[in-house]
């Protein structure tokens, strides 16, 4: 294993920053796997430190093949991790909405361009994402709908669920989206915490890029088979929203089915306990996505259900 700072930016009044990363093997730029570009991705910079220590086992030990380099970036972003801030800087602006970057444009665009610099021409790119609004996801990968991409590898994650998003505008200007446009098969892979560390999702994450990586051809390593994924387009998804504010109580679980019309979850009023909405299922389902915060507004996404077309 070998330390690489893919990005040094330097400070008047604090220690410069540096976005470390983590060299196994030799030869061809096969896989690079980036963790946390916000400073709430806690699982996702830790799900990075375990397989940082799982590299360097198997490279210890022979498992990574001849001519195959593999990059781990845990944290793009320590500044705002070290303070508690989701976003970059006074002017709280996110690392992933600036690539392919500019070298001369504004800070974070500038790490953004050095960082594209480094990794744009890996043949496999996997990015440990977070949703932008607070909740746990069923463990799956993402992918954009670009025009390269193949949900055939995806599958190769044995993750329970792929889905296919087609890219808004705003996204195209996020790592996975220009990665695929440099011809770099990328994929985003998402667990079910951000800043919460969940050892059980991590380690199936870490088992899932393992498993894709040896069925690759860049490691041997022998691991369990996984799932047989289900494709699912994004559009198809149902979301549940809430129709007023209050103090949000989930009934339901990550990953439970449910019927049409079974309850959800409670609004309760903060203040007189009593119940302002109960939010029903709108369709037969699982539960893909469910808010987690105890607090929630008026037209909240609280669920996401993968509608259930048959048993």
């Amino acid at each position: 294993m070998h330390t690489k700072e893919i990005v040094t930016l330097q400070s008047t009044y604090r220690e410069d920053m540096k976005v470390k990363g983590f060299l196994f093997g030799k030869g061809d730029k096969a896989a690079c796997i980036v963790g946390s570009f916000r400073g709430n991705e806690i699982q996702q910079m830790y799900i990075c430190s375990r397989l940082v220590q799982a590299l360097r086992d198997l490279e210890n030990s022979g498992g990574i093949c001849v001519g195959k380099q593999i990059l781990v970036i845990p944290n793009v972003n320590p500044y705002s991790m070290n303070v508690g801030q989701k976003f970059f800087g006074m002017e709280e602006s996110d690392i992933n909405r600036m690539f392919p970057g500019n070298e001369k444009g504004e800070t974070t665009s500038r790490i953004a361009a050095a960082l594209f610099k480094e990794i744009a021409d890996y043949s496999y790119g996997i990015q440990f994402s977070s949703f932008s609004i607070a909740g746990e996801f069923a463990p799956h990968v993402r992918m954009m709908k670009t025009g390269y991409q193949n949900t055939s590898l995806a599958n190769l994650f044995g993750l329970p669920y792929v889905v296919v998003k087609k890219p808004a505008p705003i996204d195209t200007k996020t790592l996975n989206y220009n990665w695929q446009t440099e011809m770099t098969a990328a994929f985003l892979v998402y667990t079910n915490k951000t800043f919460e560390i969940d050892d059980k999702s991590a380690r199936q994450a870490v088992a899932a890029v393992l498993r894709f990586l040896t069925r690759m051809g860049i490691l041997r390593y022998e691991s369990h088979s996984g799932y047989i994924s289900h494709v699912i387009m994004e559009e198809d998804l149902t979301n549940v929203y809430t129709e007023c504010a209050g103090i949000f109580k989930g009934l339901t679980e990550l990953g439970e089915a449910v019927r049409y019309g079974q309850p959800l979850a409670q609004i309760m009023d903060p203040m007189e306990g009593s119940i302002r909405q109960m939010i029903l299922a709108p369709t037969d389902g699982i539960v893909f996505f469910t808010h987690k915060e105890a607090l929630v507004t008026q037209y909240d996404m609280v669920y996401r259900l993968i509608h259930r077309m048959h048993e």
